[in-house]
């Protein structure tokens, strides 16, 4: 019987190599940082933790340790991120209130471009790098208006805290719209109406002032509360200036 002629084996598709993962980017304080501030942006600043930035870097909390020390120090990481957003021109004597005046609406404008992270800067001094820039800008503008030392170390907390508030105000306003659109308008539609109610007898002064009470929006109180500062501290330090000139001037007992 002839022999069956060999039969070559089926050809073989070549074996894949197993897909590798793709590589993680390297972790650094960097991403760390942008990791927690888009947290902030999306979901506020009660959701930022350690957990939850490492859950967005998608590792495991304790390699973050190698980074920052604690949430703490994040914090503060975070905040230098954002108080280097802040930008001042060379100092002009001559537009010195001008200048401050738009400092302060950057600062208000960047903190509320980041929800409610402007709380998390209350109580804080300013000890990073981006943060002392900002304050010997800060310094650097008013001492060129020749104030008195003692208005431009006093005010310059005054300022920084009267930014850091109204964006602190005007960053929950719109992350609670975020969350809840239309909640805002409702919020003080309601209030309005509260304080309206009120008894007039009992509370004659807020029935007169309700009309003002509820007029103006985000930007224009916030450019009232400036003005007034900015003459407050003109003020007094043409008081100060006085009372050193009185002082000089009078005759030695």
């Amino acid at each position: 019987m002839a022999e069956m002629p060999e039969v070559p084996a089926p050809a073989r598709r070549p074996a894949r190599k197993p897909a590798r993962a793709p590589r993680k980017p390297p972790l650094t304080v960097a991403a760390i940082i942008d990791a927690a501030l888009e947290i902030v942006d999306t979901e506020g600043l009660e959701a930022l933790s350690m957990r939850r930035v490492a859950q967005k870097l998608d590792t495991g909390a304790a390699s973050l340790y190698a980074h920052v020390q604690n949430k703490e120090d994040l914090l503060d990481l975070v905040l230098d991120r954002v108080n280097g957003e802040v930008k001042l021109p060379p100092p002009d004597p001559d537009h010195w209130q001008e200048q401050l005046g738009g400092a302060l609406r950057q600062i208000r404008d960047i903190y509320a471009s980041h929800n409610d992270l402007a709380k998390a800067n209350f109580g804080r001094i300013p000890t990073h790098p981006n943060s002392l820039v900002s304050m010997e800008s800060m310094f650097a503008l008013l001492k060129s208006a020749g104030l008195p030392d003692k208005v431009i170390a006093w005010s310059g907390d005054l300022l920084a805290l009267y930014g850091t508030a109204a964006g602190f105000e005007l960053g929950l306003l719109r992350l609670r719209e975020m969350q809840d659109p239309g909640s805002v308008e409702a919020y003080f539609a309601q209030i309005g109406g509260f304080f309206g109610s009120l008894p007039q007898e009992r509370f004659p002064a807020v029935h007169s002032l309700l009309e003002a009470m509820m007029e103006g929006d985000s930007d224009e109180r916030f450019d009232f509360g400036l003005e007034v500062i900015l003459l407050g501290m003109q003020a007094y330090a043409d008081r100060m200036r006085a009372a050193e000139d009185a002082a000089e001037s009078a005759p030695e007992g």
